[in-house]
């Protein structure tokens, strides 16, 4: 009933007085009919236009969860522009800094985390799906992300296709944004916990995957990677970027992923 009702908001009378020949022109709308037209998502596309190209030529960073952020001196980066994905903001007291954006796409994720996310005081940007756990506010917005369907968006109001990690859609958004240079740390793109990809597991104990064993700590519903996934989406992002002029670099220290150009961390950003 309450979707009918903001439809019945935006859906001019003239489409409905047509009956099923109107609501069949309603369906060119691309994508997903409620991603494009709930009042929620529109107001979120607009948010989001907004911030097309605001850091045009600038520089940010990536920061991934792996155990390698525990040997990143993590101090070197507090005054350039990052996103934090998932529950990064479990080391933001240790370090005395958040970071600039936060980002989480994942279910499970935001499933279990939801009172934690809202409280965080950065811009926020989840996947339209999180409507059932998130509540709209001014610094949060609705990102229309897909499991299937292959592309790299370079609108970030539109279509984002997550790659099968949150990364993925980080660089999307970064792109989005118009940064020149992205710089990855904590992407170590290696796992201790093996199985079948994308399959729901529950944590029995510490978690030997991120810097934090708290982070999937016991009883935690996760899904295992799916790293092939990842570096193809990796190598569109690669592309994209330097289709453009931009580039994408890894600084992670010890990490396993070969798709961007390697830079040591300690040097690149200097004492």
């Amino acid at each position: 009933m309450k979707q009918k009702v903001w439809l019945k908001r935006i859906i001019p009378d003239s489409v409905w007085r047509m009956g099923r020949s109107g609501w069949d022109s309603i369906q060119r709308v691309p994508q997903n009919l409620e991603a494009y037209l709930h009042p929620w998502r529109r107001e979120s596309m607009e948010k989001l236009q907004a911030l097309k190209d605001i850091h045009q030529g600038e520089r940010c960073v990536i920061i991934g969860n792996g155990p390698s952020l525990n040997k990143t001196d993590v101090q070197k980066i507090r005054n350039e522009y990052t996103f934090g994905l998932n529950r990064i903001y479990l080391a933001w007291e240790g370090w005395g800094f958040s970071t600039s954006y936060f980002l989480s796409v994942n279910d499970l994720v935001i499933d279990q985390c939801a009172q934690e996310i809202m409280a965080l005081p950065v811009p926020l940007f989840v996947s339209w799906r999180a409507r059932r756990w998130l509540e709209p506010k001014d610094n949060l917005h609705f990102l229309y992300t897909t499991y299937t369907g292959p592309l790299f968006a370079k609108d970030a109001s539109k279509r984002l296709w997550e790659g099968a990690t949150v990364t993925y859609t980080a660089l999307q958004l970064a792109y989005h944004m118009g940064f020149s240079t992205v710089v990855l740390i904590g992407v170590d793109h290696s796992f201790a916990s093996k199985g079948k990809p994308n399959q729901t597991v529950e944590s029995q104990g510490d978690d030997p995957n991120h810097f934090s064993p708290q982070y999937f700590g016991k009883g935690f519903r996760w899904q295992l990677p799916d790293l092939e996934t990842s570096e193809k989406a990796y190598r569109m992002a690669q592309k994209a970027f330097a289709e453009d002029g931009r580039q994408v670099l890894d600084a992670t220290i010890g990490g396993q992923l070969e798709v961007f150009p390697k830079v040591k961390y300690d040097h690149y950003f200097g004492k």
